[in-house]
């Protein structure tokens, strides 16, 4: 797919041509806006954290130079515009990045002093960057209580919040609500067991091949397991936040947990790396899987007409509690940045409720403001209020900078775990001590 550049040149004569057309009216509208921006912190009574400097009042202005990654990146752009209109005197620049060549540019970016002025960042990417020095702290006029509490802690390092959570995404079950009535449930389990003897009628009464779709290890298998251990009250951090916390009981229960799964025959210890997700649920060989949102409108394509009504999706199942993995991504601004106010003007208008919904209904990116979901653009969709209702406990993972690193040790042991039935345990000792190892870079 051809990413959607725009160029200063491009831009320039379109906004010549625009402010020629502007009126009166609209800058009305602008001062109207500004104070709407405003009235939307808490001030200096905002809780958690040290606060940025302030944002000076008025109109946004000059050339804010922005990058994205992927799809939004290449929808950004026009959304954009609508700030530009609300704005004449300022031109917002979107350079959009694949994914898979963004850490690297962002890295040597900062390295080289060469940022841009705002930039989307994954979360995960969050202690990264702060650690470096290469953010700027949130201003305390952005109201970070308006956020989904899971969503907010992504953007937080050290006790300072760097940003905003700019959309969120979170997980829960897939399933094949025909299918589970076949077996004999009218309504979805709630809790541990219950998933587990549902999967297991799927396959001896439903026809299923595999009653749940479980990665079994690899790449990214943490955000499969990491939902189930914080439903069974696990952290992730220890000694006050200091230190990697993987080897908990709680953490062992878990991991046991979804390892049996695979050595009783329920999930495939034999799954690749890439799953035929969508097709295996549309014909019922796998009728559980756990995921994002995302996946509504590619399983509803691939099952056909009337799939629709043949699926639903429901809470992680309780243990202690239900909670899910929220991710997504957060929006920045660099210290290094040439034109700060605007630049968190923007930001901050990003983080408006009505900008949300719009973002919502060009992207499908999900609100990260918490009001946004009583728009009805989302509460139509029964499925959509459910992710919404699970952003209410998800959690994040900690801010570490070596994360990813670390990660990578887990989602080792949890496959041999998975695939070779390795001790839970042992294997989480392993993961602990290559955590300690590594460290938190701090």
């Amino acid at each position: 797919m051809r990413l959607r550049l725009i160029t200063p040149k491009t831009k320039a004569e379109r906004k010549r041509e625009a402010m020629a057309r502007r009126t009166s009216k609209t800058l009305a509208g602008v001062s109207a806006l500004v104070l709407v921006l405003a009235a939307c912190g808490r001030g200096d009574d905002q809780a958690g954290g040290q606060a940025g400097t302030g944002v000076a009042q008025g109109p946004a202005t000059g050339t804010i130079t922005v990058w994205a990654m992927g799809a939004e990146g290449e929808k950004l752009p026009a959304l954009a515009e609508e700030f530009e209109k609300a704005n004449p005197g300022v031109d917002v620049q979107v350079t959009a990045i694949p994914w898979d060549a963004a850490h690297n540019k962002f890295t040597s970016a900062i390295a080289a002093g060469q940022v841009p002025d705002a930039a989307m960042v994954g979360s995960t990417w969050m202690g990264e960057f702060a650690g470096m020095g290469a953010l700027d702290p949130t201003p305390s006029s952005i109201d970070k209580g308006s956020f989904f509490d899971g969503a907010q802690r992504t953007t937080e390092v050290d006790g300072t919040s760097y940003g905003i959570p700019w959309y969120v995404e979170t997980r829960l079950l897939y399933y094949r609500k025909d299918l589970a009535k076949t077996a004999g449930y009218e309504t979805p389990p709630k809790d541990w067991p219950g998933l587990k003897e549902m999967a297991k009628a799927m396959q001896a009464k439903a026809g299923a091949k595999w009653g749940i779709g479980l990665q079994p290890g690899g790449t990214g298998s943490w955000q499969s397991l990491l939902p189930f251990a914080w439903s069974n009250g696990a952290s992730l951090t220890k000694d006050g936040g200091a230190a990697y916390n993987f080897d908990s009981p709680e953490m062992r229960e878990t991991l046991e947990y979804y390892g049996s799964f695979f050595a009783e025959g329920i999930a495939d210890k034999e799954a690749p790396a890439q799953p035929t997700t969508e097709p295996d649920f549309a014909s019922g060989r796998v009728p559980m899987f756990i995921s994002g949102p995302w996946m509504m409108s590619a399983v509803e394509k691939v099952g056909g007409e009337g799939f629709k009504d043949k699926y639903d999706v429901m809470p992680m199942p309780t243990k202690k509690t239900s909670s899910s993995f929220v991710g997504g991504s957060d929006f920045v601004v660099f210290k290094e940045t040439k034109n700060r106010d605007s630049a968190w003007k923007f930001v901050q208008w990003l983080a408006n409720p009505q900008t949300q919904v719009k973002w919502y209904q060009r992207s499908t990116d999900l609100p990260s403001v918490k009001s946004a979901w009583q728009d009805p653009a989302l509460t139509a969709d029964t499925k959509l209020a459910t992710f919404g209702r699970q952003l209410d406990t998800a959690q994040s993972p900690p801010t570490f900078a070596t994360w990813e690193q670390a990660i990578t040790a887990l989602d080792t042991e949890v496959e041999k775990v998975a695939r070779s039935g390795a001790d839970a345990a042992g294997a989480l000792k392993a993961a602990q001590s290559a955590a300690d190892s590594i460290g938190t870079g701090k």
